[in-house]
């Protein structure tokens, strides 16, 4: 069998979700299946299998991919896996199988576009999330739906988006050291943790006012931000309890986990929750909102608070400086990561393989 892997969205700057769900489910792919990665810049075989075949074609984003399906033809691959829902705009014209890859429907109810799409991109990407029927449409082109999550599963089902099979492939954290999984700092600071855009979804906004019941916390918020967005977000907060890292690299990740008092989020909406997995496999225990998917994610190791409620997330943030509470979501936490790796995750996506071709 002929599989190729759209490895075109692996980001060579930093990496983002899309970027890691590429990069290590081709790594776990690979080591059951020859693949054969297409790439669009020879700085993404630096994040990919050493030994890989791979092409090279356009961006994603480029006007070539109205035809990508011609590209593909002429190397005659039997399957073709894209992490993406959207590939080759519907590809008309293949002469292979597809899967295609849902990660959430988050945008068709936060539709604003993210602010790094150039304004083309925006204005299509705007438009394409005011209606359910684009999507329906490339999905009923493909195969095979991947779904990354039982949630999004039943999302997909609940807006009858597609009529060919859905078959979960999930989310999953990297790889970690035998000495680095499961590590604890001997003292635990005061710290939370917030590992996430800023876009409005992720409620961000809910952990800085809960500050103001916290007085002896601060909130660590880990990801890239915007000047305009970190002054707006800081004019909410108390002095000196909320604090921007702008980006941190794995090494800092794991290190401000292993001394945080818990790895926190209050989204709305998501499509997975893979710092919930992240933090709990490093002994953080992991403080959520109370949606359906980090229940998925969670299980009973997280400790849940309704979204819009600051107090209560903070009677959550207290309810761990008893030790016991803490041991046992400690404890949990261990349990529910072992149920996620990408080994299990490529065996998924190569059986939903098998079951169409075999």
């Amino acid at each position: 069998m002929k599989l190729f892997y759209d490895a075109r969205h692996i980001r060579t700057d930093y990496p983002d979700g899309i970027s890691r769900y590429s990069s290590e489910l081709l790594k776990a792919l690979h080591k059951l299946q020859p693949v054969t990665a297409i790439i669009h810049d020879k700085k993404q075989l630096e994040v990919i299998p050493a030994d890989i075949d791979f092409i090279i074609t356009h961006k994603p984003s480029s006007p070539r991919e109205l035809f990508m399906a011609r590209v593909l033809n002429h190397y005659e691959p039997d399957v073709v896996f894209s992490p993406m829902q959207i590939m080759g705009a519907g590809q008309w014209g293949r002469k292979y199988h597809l899967i295609l890859t849902v990660h959430d429907l988050i945008y068709y109810e936060y539709n604003s576009p993210p602010a790094n799409f150039n304004p083309l991109i925006r204005a299509v990407w705007w438009l394409y999330h005011q209606s359910y029927w684009p999507e329906r449409l490339l999905l009923n082109r493909a195969d095979v739906i991947a779904a990354v999550s039982q949630a999004t599963k039943q999302q997909i089902k609940q807006h009858h988006l597609t009529r060919r099979p859905v078959r979960v492939v999930s989310n999953a954290p990297a790889a970690l050291s035998a000495n680095a999984e499961g590590r604890q700092a001997k003292t635990k600071k005061k710290n939370l943790v917030f590992m996430g855009s800023f876009m409005a979804y992720k409620n961000v906004e809910t952990l800085i006012g809960a500050l103001f019941f916290l007085p002896h916390y601060q909130l660590h918020c880990l990801s890239s931000i915007s000047a305009s967005r970190k002054q707006e977000l800081l004019a909410l907060a108390p002095p000196n309890q909320l604090f921007f890292h702008n980006g941190v690299t794995d090494e800092q990740y794991a290190a401000i986990l292993s001394s945080a008092h818990a790895l926190v989020t209050a989204s709305y909406s998501e499509g997975f929750g893979l710092p919930l997995i992240e933090a709990m496999r490093a002994g953080t225990p992991v403080i959520c909102s109370d949606i359906p998917i980090f229940h998925e994610v969670a299980g009973e190791a997280g400790l849940y608070f309704d979204p819009d409620n600051q107090t209560q997330f903070a009677k959550q943030v207290i309810a761990l400086e008893d030790s016991k509470q803490r041991a046992q979501s400690v404890k949990a936490g261990h349990e529910q990561a072992k149920k996620f790796s990408w080994s299990h995750s490529a065996k998924s996506l190569l059986k939903a393989i098998q079951d169409f071709t075999v």
